[in-house]
């Protein structure tokens, strides 16, 4: 089976458009996604309905519960965005147009994991699927990794930190840099335990502006795929909003 698996698009429609047409062009078995659909960029509705539209499986992010209840643990900056995300999806749904298209709904429903023989799918770690972190520099924090890896059968995909790579048992972080003027890097699993960060579709913070995303092929091999798309159409989006600060279009330029 060949699956596409997204994450962390945060409203940001033109990354996620870019995205889907490059995932059409691989001829996925089934594309998944691992959550926080909305928060920080300017068209949360719209990605919320192509990803209901497109994707098989779909994970709760923590920024989509906070659009939905009360945002707990962000920055000043990263609630306001969900207070008004939360805002935009009220609206949709009152047109009685959307009666039957209730965007609010639809990220009620969803699961925080998902599991498929010995693959598990989560946010965040499989010990915290909504919020916990699993950093690069936590392959030093050798307590942490082995909690989490006594709970993953053999492989788990995760986001939420916008850092792709793959965590191995030893631990080590393998980070799969893709030079300019090519789009993926093959990386190989390993027979072990693995867990996989499949990076953000709309908001990349490794240092490439570029969309990332992964492509699971015969659970043997994650192929982590980097596209264009205009970061400066969101960005100019993102300045028009008074609730959403600058600097979230502005660090898009720079992927951080």
């Amino acid at each position: 089976m060949k699956r596409a698996i997204i994450s962390d698009i945060h409203g940001n429609l033109e990354a996620l458009k870019a995205v889907l047409e490059d995932i059409d062009r691989q001829r996925v078995d089934a594309i998944f996604c691992l959550g926080d659909v909305v928060g920080y960029g300017p068209n949360p509705c719209e990605c919320v309905k192509l990803v209901r539209d497109r994707c098989s499986m779909v994970l709760l992010g923590n920024h989509d519960q906070g659009a939905l209840f009360d945002p707990d643990g962000f920055n000043v900056g990263a609630e306001r965005a969900i207070r008004w995300t939360r805002t935009q999806l009220e609206l949709h749904d009152r047109m009685p147009k959307h009666s039957a298209d209730r965007l609010t709904d639809f990220l009620g429903e969803l699961p925080r994991t998902h599991t498929e023989g010995d693959l598990l799918f989560v946010h965040g770690s499989a010990r915290r699927p909504l919020e916990e972190y699993v950093f690069p520099e936590d392959i030093y924090n050798q307590l942490k990794m082995q909690h989490i890896f006594e709970l993953v059968g053999r492989y788990c995909f995760q986001g939420h930190t916008h850092i792709p790579g793959i965590f191995t048992t030893s631990p080590e972080f393998l980070s799969p840099s893709v030079p300019k003027g090519e789009s993926e890097v093959v990386m190989p699993l390993p027979r072990e335990k693995a867990m996989v960060n499949v990076g953000s579709v709309g908001q990349p913070r490794d240092g490439d502006p570029r969309a990332c995303y992964a492509i699971l092929e015969d659970d043997a091999r994650v192929r982590f795929r980097r596209i264009e798309y205009p970061f400066a159409e969101t960005c100019r989006k993102i300045h028009a909003i008074a609730d959403l600060d600058n600097f979230l279009g502005d660090r898009l330029g720079q992927g951080r």
